[in-house]
């Protein structure tokens, strides 16, 4: 058997029995029913939290003190990934950048154990309300080495490469609501389709500035906000920069957007956003759902995004003028869910986005976001629910997505994107294959584990690896109510 299937194999042993041991005492001691809801098919979402109130021993006196509605959650949280690189590529990052490229490693292999816990409060009565919310995160190397580390992002590695055992970093934001708006100052979490947090790994990212939120008329959820810095997923502090994923190194010193979602229409979700990233480009985005209802246990729904950014002010990441967009159709009979997806990107760069789960698209995968130069893909995609056999919890899901029609010949020489290698002719498919089951109910509800083989193969105008990737996963999120 290959050593990538039997270390996979060995990390499958181990992480459903690591996530049951840990949190084990942590349910015994508070009592509570951890949130049944499981994070998406191809991503991880914030833990949920049971609306449970905590047991008067030990933490009486202390929540009296707290605002009425405070909240406290707590996600454990166990991820083993390992890429096998295919047709002599290998892995460039960690300490094997330091090496010649004849003697770098052919994979790239992270475990490890993330524990993070938030309080959210409620506000003090009143016309103005006064409230704040802390989040603590920590995270323990269980495997990988400083040659194997840095692709996944599961762990920290430092300026000369060397992987970190742990990860302890923590942060804060004040708040104030009046009426039906809110202002968040400081360290937190946000979800647009322009800036949004990823927890698409073993900790979650969250970002440095403020967000106001209005929520005055019925089905209309408004949102601002002006950010100057994040914390990466695999980071140890959290006065970083902000996180630019195609552009390199962060160039603007500030994200600002406005925007917000209408959900008062049936069936139907609009959303607009626009947002500036300093002196390098503006973004405005136009999104919408809408599901029709069918006879026969059946529904049709359609999920579109367009995104168009150009350059402003002093174009540090070179000339941009780029439209991209997405369009899937998805048909649900009982169990069976089948889609077919379009994704275009039209300009001579990137689809670029700052921060790491700020692209909705709908060919953004697991190795690949699909959005070269002038790229168009294709998504088949199909995912089954064995609640139909009798197995609630149980879902199963596989999407291939081919790429083709890349042309970076005429991207700005001078700008950011000029070194990433696209070429003419530009082509490559993917392949993602899903398996997720989550504890409907006992005193495991809650827990899911899920289990991944992702494959990625692309020609060199694409400019991308070919690798075989593994991911195991293990999470339980638990959650209640220090104070009704």
């Amino acid at each position: 058997m290959p050593s990538a299937f039997l270390s996979a194999a060995r990390a499958a042993a181990v992480l459903p029995g690591l996530a049951i041991l840990a949190a084990w005492p942590l349910q015994a001691a508070a009592q509570v029913v951890p949130a049944p809801s499981a994070p998406p098919l191809w991503g991880s979402a914030d833990a949920p939290s049971a609306d449970t109130a905590l047991p008067p021993a030990g933490g009486e006196s202390l929540a009296r003190l707290l605002p009425a509605g405070t909240t406290w959650r707590l996600l454990q949280r166990s991820v083993y990934d390992e890429r096998r690189y295919q047709d002599g590529q290998v892995n460039g990052a960690a300490r094997n950048a330091y090496l010649p490229r004849a003697q770098r490693s052919h994979s790239a292999r992270e475990w490890g154990y993330g524990l993070m816990g938030s309080l959210e409060s409620g506000y003090t009565p009143g016309v103005v309300g006064l409230g704040f919310d802390v989040h603590v995160d920590l995270a323990q190397a269980l495997g990988g080495n400083d040659y194997t580390a840095g692709k996944a992002r599961l762990l920290a590695v430092d300026d000369q490469g060397y992987l970190q055992d742990h990860i302890a970093r923590a942060g804060a934001a004040f708040k104030v609501r009046f009426a039906s708006t809110v202002l968040r100052v400081g360290e937190q979490r946000v979800k647009s389709p322009v800036f949004s947090s990823s927890d698409s790994r073993l900790l979650p990212e969250s970002m440095r500035g403020w967000l106001l939120t209005h929520r005055s008329i019925d089905g209309l959820a408004l949102q601002a906000g002006h950010f100057t810095g994040s914390t990466d997923r695999n980071a140890r502090r959290s006065n970083n920069p902000l996180t630019v994923n195609y552009a390199g190194a962060a160039q603007g010193r500030a994200f600002d957007f406005v925007g917000g979602t209408y959900t008062g229409l049936p069936n139907l979700a609009a959303t607009l956003y626009t947002a500036r990233y300093d002196d390098n480009w503006r973004t405005h985005y136009a999104g919408a759902s809408y599901t029709l209802a069918l006879a026969g246990r059946r529904s049709l729904a359609f999920d579109a995004h367009v995104y168009r950014s150009t350059d402003t002010g002093r174009a540090r990441s070179g000339r941009i003028d780029n439209t991209t967009g997405s369009l899937t159709a998805s048909l649900r009979q009982g169990a069976h869910k089948l889609s077919l997806g379009y994704q275009k990107v039209h300009g001579d760069t990137p689809f670029d986005y700052v921060s790491r789960g700020a692209i909705w698209l709908g060919n953004a995968m697991q190795l690949s976001d699909f959005n070269a130069p002038h790229e168009a893909s294709w998504q088949l995609g199909y995912q089954y629910d064995f609640a139909a056999w009798g197995l609630p919890g149980l879902v199963a899901a596989a999407a291939y997505v081919r790429g083709s029609g890349i042309d970076g010949s005429r991207t700005d020489p001078s700008g950011a994107y000029a070194g990433l290698g696209y070429g003419v002719g530009g082509k490559h498919w993917e392949r993602d294959l899903m398996l997720r089951y989550t504890v409907q109910q006992g005193r495991a509800k809650g827990l899911a584990l899920s289990a991944r083989y992702d494959v990625h193969r692309a020609n060199a105008a694409q400019a991308e690896l070919n690798a075989n990737r593994i991911r195991l996963a293990a999470e339980w999120p638990l959650g209640g109510t220090l104070r009704e």
